[in-house]
């Protein structure tokens, strides 16, 4: 069976939950639940730590995981990144107190910097020739300097609004762009069949939460037009209708898109224009 670890909570766990779900896996019964069967499709589920999971999957038998990136870099291990997830992006920075002379990376050299992700950070600072003390702290890690126990901090940042609230301010460039990601033991190949299923099936139910099928009826003598506005993936497809004068096309386009593109479509003589939503797709 192949093994494979989910969030047990944390940002990261209903998304990776509902992906497993709608890829065809069977997910645990109640909240207590920390492993799950599922013999028909072959699986193991672990339900972890967001913070261990990379450390199973690098250092255990665990076969694969999800999880994010910042926690895979900051875990030390030889997990793999296989896959991105595209969900729970985030991005990781300094930030430091709004009357601090800190406004850029060489201020760093020397000051004491909060954070949960301390191998991360310090990785980061090495490589730039920055020396700092790098101080671990698990929470939230925003109060360490109003407190004495640092003079900035390192952390996920999504408004800012947490750390506006707390006095700090945040300067440089990102340390890091994360989100979710699928990882592999370094004891798993990755053209493993069984890795390879999984792969597909995620793959599946991300492509059909960011594309819809669309249905439309255009004149014959406008279907060229209509299928540059709609190339769909490989081609649309393309039927005559009773009326030899029109034609039916079916092509899957961006769910981002989907309003723009039916007012350009209605404009070059697109009608009946209907638009479905996917629930998975092999591509």
């Amino acid at each position: 069976m192949l093994r494979i670890a989910v969030p047990n909570k944390g940002m990261l766990s209903e998304p990776a939950w509902n992906i497993l779900s709608e890829a065809g896996y069977r997910l645990r019964s109640n909240p207590r639940q920390l492993v799950v069967e599922d013999p028909d499709n072959e699986i193991e589920l672990f339900y972890l730590r967001p913070l261990d999971i990379a450390v199973y999957v690098g250092r255990g038998t665990i076969d694969v995981g999800i999880t994010g990136r910042d926690l895979l870099l900051n875990s030390g291990t030889e997990a793999i990144e296989h896959m991105q997830l595209g969900f729970g992006a985030s991005t990781f920075r300094f930030a430091a107190p709004n009357d601090a002379p800190i406004h850029e990376l060489a201020d760093i050299d020397g000051k004491r910097v909060a954070s949960s992700y301390d191998k991360l950070v310090s990785d980061y600072l090495t490589g730039h020739g920055i020396h700092a003390d790098i101080i671990h702290l698990d929470g939230a890690v925003e109060s360490s300097v109003q407190l004495g126990v640092a003079d900035l901090i390192a952390d996920v940042v999504s408004t800012g609004t947490t750390l506006r609230n707390a006095g700090l301010r945040v300067f440089g460039d990102p340390i890091l762009h994360s989100e979710a990601i699928l990882i592999r033991s370094p004891r798993l190949n990755a053209e493993d069949d069984r890795l390879t299923v999984l792969g597909r099936r995620l793959q599946g139910v991300l492509t059909a939460q960011r594309y819809v099928l669309m249905d439309f009826d255009i004149p014959v003598e406008k279907v060229s037009a209509a299928v540059s506005i709609t190339p769909g993936f490989e081609s649309p497809t393309v039927s005559p209708l009773h009326d030899k004068q029109w034609a039916a096309v079916r092509v899957m386009v961006p769910k981002a898109q989907v309003n723009q593109l039916m007012d350009r479509l209605y404009a070059v003589g697109a009608r009946a224009i209907i638009v479905t939503a996917l629930q998975a797709s092999r591509m």
